[in-house]
């Protein structure tokens, strides 16, 4: 496979992802005591593929009689967002077989950043079953050679992380709450798999940027020192950030660059 084949692959799995988060970024964008919404502003069921979780981004019915044009806000910039971040995995990660496990979980990823920007809410549906799957994905994984990582250390790193976030979540729960616990058994695994220091420096890289985030919104004004902040896109972010440095730092990103470019695949 050759490099544009394969930033072509990765790009189009990124933004064919993101067409299918607004939907699913509406429905469960509400309140902690209401589970999803079923109708759109309208009061239309939400219906079609996967029981409506997955379809177009406005109400069908609301589009022809002129209302309702401006779509699911939560989710406004979903397909560049994903296509963004699953060009960034490739490029760190390479052409390994822990890529597939990262592309499959970026979009849901992706959504669960979305939803908490837009109320705070980290939902469980979506985080107990994608540290479930998180953990099938990385088994699968390390079935092949060539893998940068650890399933081991990586469902290890899922429950060490998730005591921490436990903890401080039983220590001030308006300052961590349970969906940023659960979401830390995905992040968790995701950090592990390369390795305890890369663990160490994305979680911390997480609550760097998180704690940069709140204090430079209480110097513009736009919130004070107990306002709550979306934890989860920082948690993502750290994430992120860590599975890139690990991938670059084991030559995965080199190893892509120069044997892809040559046509001969990843230097072995």
């Amino acid at each position: 496979m050759g490099i544009t084949l394969f930033v072509a692959a990765v790009s189009l799995w990124g933004a064919a992802a993101g067409l299918l988060l607004p939907r699913a970024a509406y429905r469960l964008s509400v309140e902690v005591d209401l589970p999803w919404r079923s109708a759109c502003p309208s009061g239309h069921p939400l219906t079609g593929p996967a029981g409506g979780w997955l379809g177009r981004s406005v109400c069908p019915r609301c589009v022809p009689a002129g209302r309702w044009r401006g779509g699911y806000a939560p989710a406004a910039g979903a397909v560049p967002a994903t296509t963004l971040v699953c060009l960034a995995l490739g490029a760190g990660v390479g052409a390994r077989p822990e890529l597939a496990a990262w592309l499959l979980l970026a979009p849901f990823t992706v959504l669960l950043c979305f939803v908490d920007r837009a109320v705070h809410r980290l939902p469980h549906v979506l985080t107990l079953p994608l540290a479930a799957t998180t953990a099938v994905a990385l088994g699968g994984a390390a079935l092949f050679t060539g893998t940068g990582g650890s399933w081991t250390r990586a469902l290890l790193g899922g429950l060490v992380l998730g005591a921490l976030y436990l903890v401080l979540h039983l220590i001030n729960p308006r300052g961590m709450g349970f969906g940023d616990v659960t979401l830390s058994l995905t992040v968790g695994q995701i950090l592990g798999w390369y390795g305890w220091s890369v663990l160490f420096a994305g979680t911390f890289a997480a609550f760097l940027a998180g704690t940069v985030h709140g204090y430079a919104r209480i110097a513009l004004r736009r919130a004070e020192r107990t306002s709550p902040i979306a934890f989860g896109p920082f948690m993502a972010g750290g994430a992120l950030a860590g599975v890139i440095c690990a991938g670059l730092g084991l030559g995965l990103g080199l190893d892509l660059g120069l044997g892809l470019a040559l046509g001969a695949g990843p230097v072995p």
